[in-house]
């Protein structure tokens, strides 16, 4: 997978993909991550990528011509499955959308940041608009890493263990049963015998049941 982001501010997104699995992941050849810097595509003389808005009121927004000319420059090289922008008006991500998006070959995301991009952005050549949640950022770059890491941990070989990803909270609309590790006592606290007892059929009933009963308790809306 080959990911394209276009970004005012390149330096926010270089620690989340430079160490753990988003470093290995690219170490390994499993995803491409390029990122854009928009003011690069800038005509004006200082660099500047922003403007006030028509109609007047407060926040500057992203200009359309550097945006655009970094766009039509991605997509006269190749075919892109989805150009994301990352907004909080956008859909909200959801675990059923890191799994369609982990398919693709190569994606775009335009990283929001004032109060957005110039709308004709959004109309011609905008595929598809993400929020991670009901609040506002400074930008969209710590959204755009995010997505990126929510979808690239799903790619078959990025993760040691590739039934990992496949019993996360929300694959299932269940969140994750609870998880314990040695030792088996401490402090008086103990680990459910069920799980030391090697039964892994009872194992297993174990934790959709309690799979079951903690996304009752904190998030009955999956369950609907």
């Amino acid at each position: 997978m080959r990911i394209d982001i276009l970004t005012v501010l390149p330096q926010l997104l270089e620690s989340p993909f430079s160490a753990s699995i988003m470093q290995r992941a690219q170490d390994k050849g499993h995803v491409e991550i390029h990122v854009h810097n928009i003011r690069d595509y800038s005509t004006d003389k200082h660099k500047n990528v922003d403007d006030y808005q028509y109609g007047g009121g407060a926040g500057m927004v992203l200009s359309i011509e550097p945006i655009a000319a970094v766009i039509e420059k991605l997509i006269s090289e190749r075919s892109y499955d989805d150009i994301i922008y990352m907004t909080p008006d956008g859909k909200v991500l959801e675990q059923s959308d890191c799994n369609t998006l982990s398919l693709s070959k190569n994606l775009m995301i335009l990283c929001g940041h004032y109060k957005g991009v110039d709308e004709r952005i959004r109309e011609h050549y905008i595929t598809k608009e993400i929020s991670i949640g009901s609040y506002v950022l400074s930008g969209g770059e710590l959204a755009a890493a995010v997505v990126v890491d929510a979808v690239v941990r799903l790619i078959p070989g990025v993760l040691n263990d590739e039934t990992s990803a496949l019993t996360d909270s929300f694959q299932d609309n269940l969140l994750s049963p609870p998880v314990y590790t040695r030792p088996p006592e401490f402090k008086g606290w103990k680990v459910p015998e069920i799980l030391l007892s090697g039964n892994l059929p009872a194992i297993e009933k174990w934790r959709e049941e309690q799979a079951l009963q903690r996304t009752q308790d904190r998030r009955p809306d999956l369950l609907d």
